[in-house]
């Protein structure tokens, strides 16, 4: 894994994690869902250009909590698009 982040939309917990395959050059995304009614979704994205991914990695990287789905600061709106609670 790469790079992470989570974020608050609706009251629902969303989980973005990036992996970079070596052999490949290219990203795969797996975002977790979580609406707390004790079933989580998860889903596969990829492949997603080295570019792309590390631009997106890149934003993630501006935030040392990106862990934190409460966080507000810039990289955690521009990543979400301003959706978050």
């Amino acid at each position: 894994m790469i790079a992470s982040i989570s974020g608050s939309i609706i009251g629902d917990e969303h989980t973005d994690s990036y992996f970079l395959c070596p052999v490949c050059g290219v990203y795969t995304v797996v975002s977790w869902w979580d609406n707390f009614t004790g079933v989580e979704t998860v889903n596969l994205s990829g492949p997603l250009s080295k570019q792309k991914g590390d631009e997106r990695v890149s934003l993630i990287g501006q935030c040392s909590r990106s862990w934190d789905k409460k966080c507000r600061c810039e990289a955690h709106r521009a990543y979400f698009n301003n959706t978050l609670d």
